[in-house]
């Protein structure tokens, strides 16, 4: 006989469904903000224009840009191997990187609300073989969900935090039920690993952190060698992907390092492009020349900010500074994945707040492989400390390049765990027909 349903998360799921009439309220708040993208809102319904191809179908899910690009080299691997993949994301960044990186064979949707009659009609439409969620996104009614449908469930590349394992410990019973619906768990690290077994994951593997093996950024080789004659001999700091509430940090310990190198020029890629505007004008508020990169403008000798506000140009950032403060990490964001710079060649500085990545940091920190400055007030030195010395800086980037190198290979070894979820006998034929009903 069936496990009974706990009592909370059957208030959660009616709770959700209650409420589901607000959620068309909730979309128009996001789409206000650009958070949503108004056109393709019905996909957040369970609705899709999009129909189901026949033959095996690989679900993963990725909250936004940190946890899809961790998934990017697998979704290339199945679909090389003959799958369709679904890949679905929260955030309208994520999107946007899909659109760009996604191999054939690949399809990006925006990810259901976590209610039962959304879930539904996605899982009516879609019929996913096999569904994996990567890193932390665990969502009550969408677990239950797919345990009520038997598909096959995986957690990739999981991490789950001190306070999440908490909380998920003061509601015993949902726990257990919540986290025996995965049938592997594949952690990042041993401490990772030993959090999910508390809260009853029996099988549980740790083939390493799926963020080593992400790709080199790309970037145009014309367009680097161009704004690197703009720019000339000048001293570069990058500030990339800073959050509300940093870009003023920024802002603080640039004022304070130009009076050691008046010819700094920074660079400031905000996470969220949409919020280009407001920053500028709050630079121009403290009187700093700026241009942005998406108006093409020449930077000249007299530009102190160059506002990165384009979308998959973050090699092109990367490649043009040797030395990098990495945002999230002063706000309660958690942090961001440190590879794809580490692999650039630019010497980073974070802030402490790095929960999203921390066995990463924790590696980068402790070898020598970035600088970890504990409060905002510190930013400008330890920057003008990098920026003044250039070979600390190169011996810094070059020890986590090596560090990122040693610690590939998670991505082969999640494969080999995966295989028997992957097996295509035990997977829908080709040939069988999909039902629609509810989409």
């Amino acid at each position: 006989m069936a496990e009974q349903r706990p009592v909370l998360l059957s208030l959660y799921r009616a709770a959700a469904q209650a409420l589901s009439p607000l959620f068309h309220v909730l979309f128009w708040s996001r789409s206000r903000s650009g958070k949503e993208i108004p056109e393709r809102k019905q996909e957040r319904f369970g609705r899709s224009s999009i129909a189901r191809p026949n033959g095996n179908l690989v679900w993963i899910h990725a909250a936004s840009v940190g946890e899809t690009t961790s998934a990017l080299a697998l979704i290339e691997t199945l679909t090389a191997e003959g799958y369709t993949v679904l890949l679905t994301t929260v955030t309208v960044t994520a999107s946007e990187l899909a659109a760009k990186r996604l191999p054939d064979g690949a399809i990006h949707q925006f990810v259901p609300y976590d209610a039962p009659a959304p879930l539904k009609r996605f899982l009516d439409h879609w019929s996913p073989d096999l569904a994996m969620v990567v890193e932390s996104e665990i969502w009550p009614c969408l677990f239950d969900e797919l345990r009520c449908r038997k598909v096959p469930f995986v957690l990739l590349n999981g991490r789950l935090s001190d306070g999440s394992l908490r909380n998920w410990l003061r509601v015993p019973q949902t726990s257990r039920f919540v986290f025996d619906c995965l049938d592997l768990v594949l952690a990042q690290s041993q401490a990772d690993a030993a959090r999910f077994r508390k809260l009853g994951c029996t099988n549980v593997q740790v083939p390493g952190n799926l963020k080593f093996d992400a790709s080199e950024l790309t970037v145009d080789e014309a367009t680097l060698l161009q704004l690197k004659t703009q720019i000339g001999e000048r001293t570069i700091w990058l500030a990339a992907l800073t959050h509300p509430g940093e870009d003023e940090i920024v802002f603080d310990a640039f004022s304070s390092l130009l009076r050691e190198t008046p010819d700094l020029l920074l660079v400031l890629v905000p996470r969220h492009p949409v919020r280009a505007e407001e920053i500028k004008t709050e630079a121009e508020a403290r009187d700093f020349s700026v241009v942005t990169r998406s108006s093409g403008d020449t930077v000249t000798s007299d530009t102190q900010v160059f506002l990165g506000d384009t979308l998959g140009e973050m090699g092109l950032y990367y490649r043009l500074a040797p030395v990098t403060f990495l945002g999230g990490s002063f706000t309660d964001v958690g942090g961001h994945n440190p590879v794809e710079a580490a692999l650039a060649g630019s010497a980073l500085a974070t802030g402490p707040k790095v929960a999203n990545a921390r066995a990463v940091y924790k590696d980068f920190w402790s070898g020598g492989a970035a600088v970890r400055v504990s409060e905002p007030s510190m930013l400008a030195e330890q920057i003008g400390l990098l920026l003044m010395d250039t070979g600390r800086a190169r011996t810094q980037a070059e020890t986590a390049r090596s560090l990122v190198e040693a610690g590939r290979g998670a991505l082969g070894k999640s494969l080999d765990l995966l295989r028997p979820y992957l097996a295509k006998e035990k997977l829908r034929r080709p040939s069988e027909a999909y039902s629609d009903e509810g989409s």
